[in-house]
């Protein structure tokens, strides 16, 4: 049951309505009296309705013409800049990113109420709560054993089968016996990273890319060679092929390219391709993170680059965190050649996962209820950042850069002049406000002036308020004098 206003409600379906492109940019909303009659609401609901919109940039007032559909605010803002592709790459170095996002992890838990814009995750309510409730008691009904019987070493052969078949929507071919089933994605590209590499070597990685990755690499000793991303089409296989000719000792490469993180972008389906052949050639193993790629607006399943591999060089980890049940932690994983020893670790690190969830997830994906459920999922989350974009475009200084990407629950923003985000940060964070600043995304210090929103949970006034509180903070760094100690502060 819908608990908003009226009036919320009613501007909520124009929005909706606009989105979607059934009330196209410069047409007409109905009248007032137009609304009132339709809908049986009062001349102040459809007033304020038509103001709601107006105020968030949808619709313009034309004296003695009625309300038109405008272009969004966040059509005029820049594109964030593609990035340089340098004649020759940083040196890889170690990462030393692990005490800055452990102190970041601990400040923002330690910050209980205000607005959580940090988070990579969708509100409970975008998740079938109800219908994995049912699916585990059935699960627990019709194996009775299940809690006390050993789990199969590399996972039930119920959750492998379901995902090999699901894995056929975007391209591949597994079989079940393919599927290694992991503690979310994160121990997936653990075992994928200890499979090809060891402590001392080089890995390509994207810049800017998921801190998770970063601290995955410096806790096994290796070194992290910065590839440019560009946040339209990803991850730079020119730079890439650039590194492999003059940085030699590359042990792997590490890409999302469906949905990045932070940056949302999708490589096209020829680079993707390029990519897979370039590492083949080069002997180089090729790890692919596909945590989000199921949540592009596009109802038809990205390609993924082990779609692409015929020799086994592609190592492809993904998770159901992000897609359907975060308390679950369900990840899984391929290993192509190196699949003997990917089970051997996973089983020498941590065991298996339990068996009631995976049964439990693995009839919900086998019903066309997943189907139903990701479609209603990549719904919720275009409008919520649509939205908080609107919101960014209306709010942040002039200068302001934003890609709005095609899917997902993540906006990259670029601060203008160079604005340090650490410092808007600080001021966010003393108002009970979060989100990621760009210096947690590279070890280079190539993000430092970009911040990371999330669009996971719905828009309500509370999270319009932070974002507005956001850019103003961002505005007052910009025109905070430099200080003596050079400390970030900048000149206006």
């Amino acid at each position: 049951m819908n608990t908003a206003p009226l009036y919320r409600q009613l501007a909520g379906h124009y929005r909706q309505a606009i989105q979607q492109g059934a009330l196209p940019i410069g047409d007409r909303l109905p009248s007032v009296r137009n609304l009132m009659r339709t809908h049986q609401v009062s001349l102040s609901t459809a007033l304020q309705a038509c103001r709601e919109l107006e105020g968030e940039g949808w619709l313009e007032a034309r004296p003695r013409s009625g309300y038109f559909v405008r272009t969004p605010r966040r059509h005029e803002m820049p594109p964030a800049r593609e990035p340089a592709i340098p004649a020759r790459l940083d040196p890889a170095a170690y990462v030393g990113v692990h005490s800055r996002i452990s102190e970041f992890v601990s400040r923002t838990n330690a910050c209980v109420g205000g607005v959580n814009l940090a988070v990579a995750v969708a509100a409970p309510e975008h998740y079938p709560e109800a219908a994995l409730r049912q699916a585990v008691v059935r699960a627990t009904r019709l194996h009775g054993d299940v809690l006390c019987t050993p789990v199969p070493t590399h996972g039930h052969i119920a959750l492998r089968t379901a995902l090999a078949r699901r894995a056929y929507d975007q391209g591949m071919t597994p079989s079940a016996d393919d599927v290694i089933v992991t503690h979310g994605c994160t121990e997936a590209l653990n075992i994928a990273l200890r499979t090809v590499t060891s402590p001392g070597d080089t890995v390509a990685v994207e810049s800017p890319t998921y801190h998770g990755l970063l601290q995955v690499l410096e806790t096994l000793g290796l070194r992290a060679l910065e590839v440019p991303t560009s946040p339209q089409s990803g991850l730079s296989v020119e730079a890439l092929e650039l590194a492999f000719l003059t940085q030699p000792g590359i042990r792997a490469v590490v890409a999302v390219p469906n949905m990045q993180n932070p940056l949302g972008s999708i490589m096209p389906e020829a680079d993707k391709q390029r990519l897979v052949a370039l590492c083949e050639r080069h002997g180089v193993p090729l790890i692919e993170d596909d945590t989000y790629g199921l949540l592009a607006d596009d109802e038809r399943p990205q390609r993924t680059l082990k779609s692409w591999d015929k020799t086994g060089n592609v190592i492809y980890c993904a998770s159901l965190h992000k897609t359907l049940a975060p308390g679950m932690r369900l990840g899984w994983m391929m290993g192509g050649r190196w699949q003997n020893r990917a089970q051997m670790l996973k089983y020498a690190s941590s065991r298996p996962n339990e068996a009631l969830g995976q049964i439990a997830v693995a009839a919900f994906l086998d019903s066309r209820g997943y189907d139903r459920h990701l479609a209603t999922l990549r719904r919720a989350l275009r409008q919520q950042r649509e939205r908080i974009a609107e919101a960014v475009a209306r709010h942040f200084p002039q200068g302001t850069r934003l890609s709005v990407p095609a899917g997902g629950m993540l906006l990259w923003v670029e601060l203008p002049d160079a604005i340090p985000s650490h410092q808007v940060f600080e001021q966010a964070l003393a108002q009970e406000i979060r989100f990621c600043p760009g210096t947690l995304f590279s070890n280079a210090g190539r993000s430092d002036h970009f911040i990371r929103l999330s669009c996971g949970a719905p828009v309500t006034p509370d999270v319009e308020a932070a974002v507005r509180t956001i850019g103003k903070i961002v505005g007052d760094v910009g025109r905070a004098p430099i200080s003596p100690a050079g400390g970030g502060a900048r000149r206006g």
